[in-house]
């Protein structure tokens, strides 16, 4: 259902209120550049920042600006079950296609306990759900078997998998038939090879165009070619993880781009000057900068 090149939103930030003006631009980026879906208000999104007004404020504004051009996968995801059936009913009320639902966060579930959470919200909104599982974020993580016995229940149609081991999207992979998603760019191609069907994508933010080139590649079976886009991506793709947490760098990447602010709100600080030089070269040897 959902698959190629999805960006992972940035939320800008004007002296700290959301830039609604910019998130526009941005959606209208995303669109020129043929990206496939957008998802808002995950963890590059800062979701975790946002009060719950702010965070139905980007979802309902990202979805009337998409005007259903592209799917609108919204961050919909809490370690509270009632607050993520909450956000779900909401964005299925405003019109977005799927949710993104995150691994509860610092609670740490037993695998029951992520079953019924998932299953609670799949039972509660009638609207796809795409899991996302990424432990080091949130103190725990699925198991495969976790995550096929998810999928047996039909609105849950996709997996962001952000473990970063191929041996866990295999195993995904041989014991169900749910899409599998990168949650890492620089793991795309890699998880292709046991069945991945796109990304979920930080650094789409700046390069849309280059992500989508690189997953049609994939889609079309076209593994070679996909390739040259991968080493092309890779140190770009790198830059967004090993300088600072992310959104850190591709926040101060797409300032350096005149395309928004670089403002984070607190615990999340700018990225340093020592590393701003090094994620500026990174730019300038892709071709982003002069």
């Amino acid at each position: 259902m959902f698959s190629g090149a999805m960006v992972a939103l940035i939320t800008p930030f004007q002296d700290g209120d959301i830039d609604f003006q910019t998130l526009d631009e941005l959606i209208d980026f995303q669109l020129e550049n043929g990206i496939d879906a957008i998802v808002p208000v995950g963890t590059t999104g800062e979701s975790p920042t946002l009060s719950h007004d702010e965070h139905k404020q980007v979802i309902e504004r990202v979805v009337k600006a998409v005007g259903g051009k592209v799917p609108v996968i919204a961050g919909a995801g809490s370690n509270s079950t009632a607050e993520a059936i909450e956000l779900t009913a909401f964005a299925k009320k405003v019109g977005a296609d799927a949710t993104l639902q995150v691994d509860p966060y610092y609670n740490k579930p037993t695998q029951e306990g992520f079953y019924q959470h998932f299953k609670a919200i799949a039972e509660e909104v009638d609207l796809p759900i795409v899991l996302y599982n990424i432990p080091g974020r949130c103190g725990a993580g699925m198991t495969p078997e976790t995550v096929a016995h998810l999928a047996e229940i039909e609105n849950i149609v996709a997996i962001k998998e952000a473990t970063g081991s191929m041996d866990q999207a295999s195993e995904i992979a041989t014991r169900c038939d749910i899409t599998i998603i990168s949650g890492d760019d620089s793991l795309t191609l890699p998880l292709a090879s046991v069945g991945g069907k796109g990304v979920i994508s930080v650094v789409a933010n700046i390069v849309p165009a280059d992500v989508k080139a690189m997953t049609d590649l994939i889609l079309e079976g076209d593994f070679t070619s996909a390739l040259k886009w991968h080493k092309k991506l890779f140190a770009l793709c790198k830059s967004m993880l090993s300088l600072a947490t992310n959104p850190i760098p591709i926040k101060a990447a797409a300032a350096m781009l005149n395309m928004a602010s670089e403002e984070l709100r607190l615990p999340m600080t700018p990225l340093e000057e020592s590393k701003k030089a090094v994620l500026k070269q990174t730019l300038q040897d892709y071709g982003l900068l002069s």
